[in-house]
């Protein structure tokens, strides 16, 4: 006489495999996302970067215009927002930006000018 109360294990396997593609599943729906949100990151630190170097050579004379308006527009070309722009008497600019992910907002700065001597 057997003790254990399942006389049969026939399709034990199936049950373990669906339960491990159910486990993947929701692994990558939660990873997805974080990676979407890496990149959207990066995205915004390089239009912070861009866009201090775009006022930086306005401001040289390197590019015609007003500094903290050519750093605006590559700023919104990358679909996120200028938070400020200052640029000194020496050409340094600096740039504050936000967008927000994943519904929470994140900002980035950058400074860009001559080189020290």
């Amino acid at each position: 006489m057997r003790t254990c109360w399942i006389e049969d294990d026939d399709g034990s396997g199936s049950i373990a495999g669906a339960a491990a593609v159910v486990f993947v599943a929701a692994v990558l729906c939660a990873v997805v996302p974080l990676g979407a949100a890496l990149a959207e990151v990066e995205t915004l630190r390089g239009a912070a970067d861009a866009s201090a170097l775009a006022a930086a050579d306005t401001a040289s004379g390197r590019v015609p215009g007003v500094a903290c308006d050519q750093a605006v527009a590559i700023v919104h070309r990358l679909g996120v927002e200028m938070v400020s722009c200052t640029v000194s008497d020496q050409g340094v600019a600096d740039v504050a930006v936000t967008t927000t992910i994943l519904g929470i907002p994140v900002g980035a700065v950058a400074r860009a000018g001559p080189p020290v001597r």
